[in-house]
C-alpha cells in the first residue's frame, strides 16, 4: 500500500507513522474505546511502541496492499482512530478484513461508516478482492451497525477464541461479508 492515501468527504486515511505512537496510546486508554477489545483495559504505551505499531507497520512491506490507515478528521486536522484491511489468520489475501477503532468523539457521526466504505470501495476496485468481511463480537450494536450500513452483509455467528474474558463474549461474535459480485451489482 506504499503511498496510498484515501479522501472521503471528512477524512484522510493515511499510513501510520512510527509519530502515531501517542495517538495510539490516548486511543487506547479509553475504557468505552477498548470496551468490546479488552474488555476496557488499556494497551500500556511500551506494548503500542515495541509490538503493535511495529506489526501495523509492517504491512506497508508487503505487496498486497493491506494495511492500517490512520483517520484524521479533514476539517480539523484531528487524529480520529485507525481502519485496517488485512488478511484475517488462515484467510487468502484476495479476501481481506476490515477493522476500525476510532475516538468517542467520532461516534456516532458515520465516520466509521465513511471510512469503511471508502476501503471497501479500494479493495475491490484496486485490490481485486473476492470479498470483505468483518467481524465483532455479538453484542455489540454500533459496530454492527457500522457494517451494515457500509454495505456488509449478515453471514453467522460463532464463537471466537478471546485470549481474556470480555463482558457479552458468551454471546459469541458475529461476520459480515460483501462478495465481488454484490458490490459490483450494488455499484449498477
Amino acid at each position: 500500500m506504499t503511498g496510498t492515501l484515501l479522501r472521503t468527504e471528512r477524512l484522510v486515511l493515511r499510513r501510520l507513522t512510527i509519530d502515531d505512537v501517542d495517538h495510539l496510546t490516548e486511543l487506547d486508554a479509553d475504557p468505552e474505546v477498548m470496551r468490546f477489545i479488552s474488555g476496557g483495559r488499556a494497551t500500556p504505551r511500551e506494548q503500542i511502541a515495541t509490538d503493535v505499531l511495529p506489526r501495523f507497520l509492517a504491512y506497508y512491506e508487503r505487496p498486497h496492499g493491506h494495511g492500517f490507515w490512520a483517520a484524521i478528521e479533514r476539517s480539523s486536522g484531528e487524529f480520529l482512530g485507525w481502519f485496517h484491511l488485512r488478511p484475517g489468520p488462515g484467510v487468502p489475501s484476495g479476501e481481506p478484513e476490515l477493522g476500525y477503532r476510532l475516538r468517542r468523539s467520532a461516534w456516532g457521526r458515520g465516520l466509521a461508516t465513511e471510512g469503511s466504505r471508502a476501503l471497501i470501495e479500494y479493495a475491490f476496485a484496486e485490490l481485486g478482492a473476492r470479498r470483505v468481511a468483518a467481524s465483532t463480537l455479538a453484542v455489540n450494536l454500533a459496530s454492527r451497525r457500522v457494517m451494515e450500513k457500509a454495505g456488509l452483509r449478515f453471514v453467522r455467528g460463532f464463537h471466537g477464541d478471546w485470549p481474556q474474558r470480555i463482558e457479552g463474549d458468551e454471546h459469541g461474535d458475529v461476520e459480515y461479508a460483501l462478495t465481488r459480485a454484490e458490490w459490483e451489482a450494488a455499484a449498477r
